[in-house]
Formats: structure tokens, sequence, C-alpha cells
């Protein structure tokens, strides 16, 4: 398994309306063969930033399944307009190193 990780400044002001635009973005996402599970959380010091974190079976689930998906230009449309900057994307291995009990 794979993990997405994105850093997503939103503009000032727009926090409330990007929350509902995931909500509503949430399940074309979910409709991608190879997602597991997607956590949006919201910076503490910083609340127009946003930790969005995606785990994916295979890193060609989100590069391929998803991003070359009619599915992902609609995703665009509803959540890219709100990033200033747009977002780098990082993809990760599994752990080396957890403190999870399973």
């Amino acid at each position: 398994m794979i993990l997405e990780h994105a850093l997503l400044q939103v503009k000032p002001g727009q926090t409330p309306a990007f929350e509902a635009a995931m909500r509503q973005a949430l399940p074309l996402i979910q409709a991608t063969p190879g997602f597991v599970r997607l956590e949006l959380r919201r910076c503490i010091e910083v609340p127009d930033r946003h930790l969005l974190q995606v785990w994916w079976q295979c890193l060609e689930n989100h590069t391929e399944d998803f991003r070359r998906s009619d599915r992902y230009q609609q995703w665009r449309a509803l959540l890219h307009h709100f990033y200033d900057p747009m977002p780098q994307v990082d993809h990760y291995n599994e752990a080396i190193l957890s403190t999870d009990a399973g």
C-alpha cells in the first residue's frame, strides 16, 4: 500500500466552501479501483491549510486509474480553484517504523 500526501493551501476565507466541495468530491475518488481511504485534516496554526492523505493499493491506482479518469476531471473542477499555490503531491512506501499495534 502507498500513501499520497499533499499540503493544500486554500485561498483565505475559502475553507468552508472548500471543505463542502471536498465532501461533494469524495465519491469520485472512492469509486477508483485501489482506493483504500482518505483523511483530510485542517491545520491548527494555519486554518486555511489542510493535509490530505490518501491510501492506495499501488501507485498506479492514483496516477493512472484516478488521474486519467473522467472522475479526476470532475475532482479538478470542484477543488483546484481553491488552491494557492497548487499543492505538491508526494507518494510514500509502507512505513519503515510505526507505533501502531497492528
